[in-house]
């Protein structure tokens, strides 16, 4: 199985694809933790990144693909993966299809995690991991999740690959919600 979550940050990504990466057997691929062991180590592209994940911005597409293509790649061969974090836009959704496919690597499913914005601040203000979670930093991230990666559900919705999820309610709830809609869409995808 390879699935993609869709939510805005705060919206519990990481915290569901580590437990849809247990439940299912397979990869969790997080782009925002690789960005940030980057940064941390204090790798080129660590350093090529670190004022884009600062500002709250997205980091330029060739940078982000060139550092998941192997991941990816790789959970995949070994039995699936869940991603979070990434694409982002319809555009990086268009350039990771076209590549990953060539690898029978490419997403077969997506989940969208809906959480109300004053939630998402709620959350991201209560696990701030400092100057990248200010309020005016995590105001600027919604509006770049709205702009640039809401598209995204069109994107997917088109491929029927799509399922929406209420990620407000409790991390059990949200979880059994997610399980059972991966386990609808596989179903309908005969795999």
């Amino acid at each position: 199985m390879r699935l993609l979550l869709i939510g805005a940050p705060g919206s519990g990504k990481g915290t569901q694809a580590e437990l849809l990466a247990q439940r299912l057997g397979i990869t969790h691929i997080s782009s925002g933790e690789l960005l940030r062991e980057h940064i941390d180590a204090q790798t080129d592209l660590g350093r090529q990144v670190s004022e884009y994940v600062e500002a709250g911005d997205l980091v330029p597409d060739a940078l982000v693909m060139d550092m998941l293509f192997r991941p990816v790649v790789n959970a995949a061969e070994a039995g699936g993966y869940v991603l979070d974090g990434f694409p982002r836009t319809v555009e990086q959704a268009l350039a990771a299809y076209d590549v990953a496919r060539t690898h029978g690597a490419h997403v077969q499913a997506a989940v969208h995690l809906e959480v109300p914005d004053d939630e998402l601040m709620q959350r991201i203000l209560s696990r701030s991991r400092g100057s990248d979670d200010s309020r005016e930093v995590i105001e600027h991230r919604l509006e770049v999740y709205r702009d640039k990666t809401v598209p995204l559900l069109g994107y997917y919705r088109q491929r029927a690959w799509l399922a929406s999820v209420d990620g407000s309610r409790d991390v059990d709830a949200v979880h059994a919600d997610i399980v059972e809609r991966v386990t609808d869409l596989r179903s309908a995808a005969g795999t």
